[in-house]
């Protein structure tokens, strides 16, 4: 999917000529379940999730965004416009004209209104729980608790500050915004899981229950971290799937319980008649492996360093490049990002503005030429931000690359003995992002089964209301 189809500017269109008369009379709930595939909540658990299951009256497949990234993909959901157009390309970004200087997005730079928003305008109020990203907090009418970027519970998190006090009384004790996954203690993950989740719809439902809302919405990272987490346990297509009756396969399917159950209570405490929205940013799928692609940029001759690494798992620093023979080098992430070496941009830039159209095609070419470990063709997809957007703001890369549609991640550190690694080089990791999502509503509209592109799943709902 281009955001250059005429569907694309259809969000847009209808939030600046007319959000403020056509918002919903009736109270509004989205569930956001950070990373949920189709496969999971409308079949493999769908008759072990009875809460969930009964929203389904209205269901749809979600085509997520370029990238399908939680950070640009949620703000793309909320505001209509592209990534390129929000100047958002994942959840960090390079700083211009700096080989290792980098910024993670915040909410400072969503500059488009989001939903709650519009309702802000309208004088009607929201109840925003841990959607991405909304750390630091910014002034709205309402009620917000920012999202897992948050540094820490120490840091002014909600809107208004006082609701900090009251949210800690609650639970008695720190508010948790996400939980470490990329880690070898699986139990000790599944506690943090378990906990933090269990905070997190108390005090939503807490908020529903005593305060005036017009506009709610959650959004559940824990989604995500159980399936990168647990995936591997839970998937018998996964290439390193444990065999069954492994003791962690049954992570996933009690994990969604948990949070089935939770929604149960949150639907005890709204209005009969509120409009419920359910929906993710994006799917996941097993994680083939991680190709490390500043390894394969040195092997073509693209990336030159003053010395070889002495040992694995070795970040790319400016200091080990020898810039003057460098054109081109790489961030690791569920997608590659590539950055050309260009004059007048970079400070040692080597190509030749007027080169560069011509070198990018070299690029292209090649990348979309590598197979897998075994010899097996792959699906890589490459672009340039130019051609996936209908405009590019803030600090994109120079090349957007889907190693075999997303199957295999990037790996942006050096030292290995091989470019294809099993595992994530940030540590164990057994999913990736997949492009398609889900998005469903409690109640019959009109059709079924549409692929909805990700920018139109929540206006879609609300126009229909």
């Amino acid at each position: 999917m281009l955001y250059n189809s005429p569907r694309y500017g259809r969000f847009e269109w209808w939030l600046k000529l007319h959000a403020l008369e056509k918002l919903p009379d009736d109270k509004v709930l989205v569930l956001g379940l950070d990373s949920t595939p189709p496969s999971i909540i409308y079949n493999e658990l769908k008759d072990e999730l009875p809460n969930l299951s009964m929203l389904m009256e209205e269901t749809h497949t979600l085509r997520s965004s370029h990238p399908p990234i939680t950070i640009p993909a949620w703000t793309v959901m909320l505001t209509g416009k592209t990534p390129g157009e929000l100047g958002m390309y994942g959840f960090r970004h390079r700083k211009p004209g700096d080989y290792g200087s980098m910024y993670i997005v915040n909410s400072r730079d969503v500059k488009a209104p989001r939903i709650w928003d519009l309702y802000t305008k309208a004088g009607r109020s929201s109840i925003i729980v841990g959607v991405p990203p909304t750390y630091p907090p910014r002034p709205m009418k309402g009620y917000l608790i920012t999202d897992f970027i948050t540094p820490g519970p120490d840091k002014a998190y909600t809107w208004p500050p006082t609701l900090k006090r009251e949210v800690e009384a609650l639970i008695g004790g720190q508010y948790q915004f996400d939980v470490p996954f990329r880690v070898a203690d699986k139990d000790a993950i599944i506690k943090g899981l378990w906990d933090m989740t269990k905070k997190q719809f108390k005090v939503f439902k807490h908020l529903l229950k005593t305060k005036r809302w017009d506009f709610a919405m959650i959004v559940q990272i824990g989604v995500d971290r159980v399936q990168h987490a647990f995936w591997k346990f839970y998937d018998p297509t996964h290439p390193r799937y444990p065999g069954e009756g492994n003791k962690y396969e049954d992570v996933i399917p009690n994990y969604y319980k948990l949070v089935d159950e939770l929604v149960g209570e949150i639907l005890e405490v709204i209005p009969k008649d509120t409009k419920v929205i359910v929906a993710s940013d994006h799917g996941a799928k097993a994680m083939k492996g991680a190709f490390v692609m500043n390894q394969w940029l040195i092997e073509e001759g693209y990336l030159v360093l003053k010395k070889k690494p002495e040992k694995p798992g070795i970040d790319l620093h400016p200091e080990m490049v020898d810039w003057e023979k460098t054109k081109a080098w790489a961030w690791g992430g569920y997608y590659a990002r590539v950055f050309l070496n260009i004059k007048g941009r970079e400070p040692h830039g080597v190509i030749d503005p007027e080169e560069v159209p011509g070198f990018i095609e070299e690029l292209k070419k090649k990348l979309m030429q590598v197979k897998g470990p075994n010899g097996e063709s792959w699906n890589t997809k490459v672009y340039t931000p130019q051609e996936l957007y209908p405009d590019v703001k803030g600090h994109p890369p120079d090349l957007i690359v889907y190693l075999d549609d997303l199957n295999w991640r990037s790996a942006g550190t050096l030292g290995w003995q091989s470019m294809y690694l099993e595992e994530n080089d940030r540590g164990p990791d057994d999913a990736v992002h997949d492009w398609i999502g889900i998005v469903y509503y409690n109640w019959k509209p009109g059709i079924k089964d549409e692929t909805i592109d990700i920018n139109n799943a929540i206006i879609e709902a609300l126009r229909k209301t």
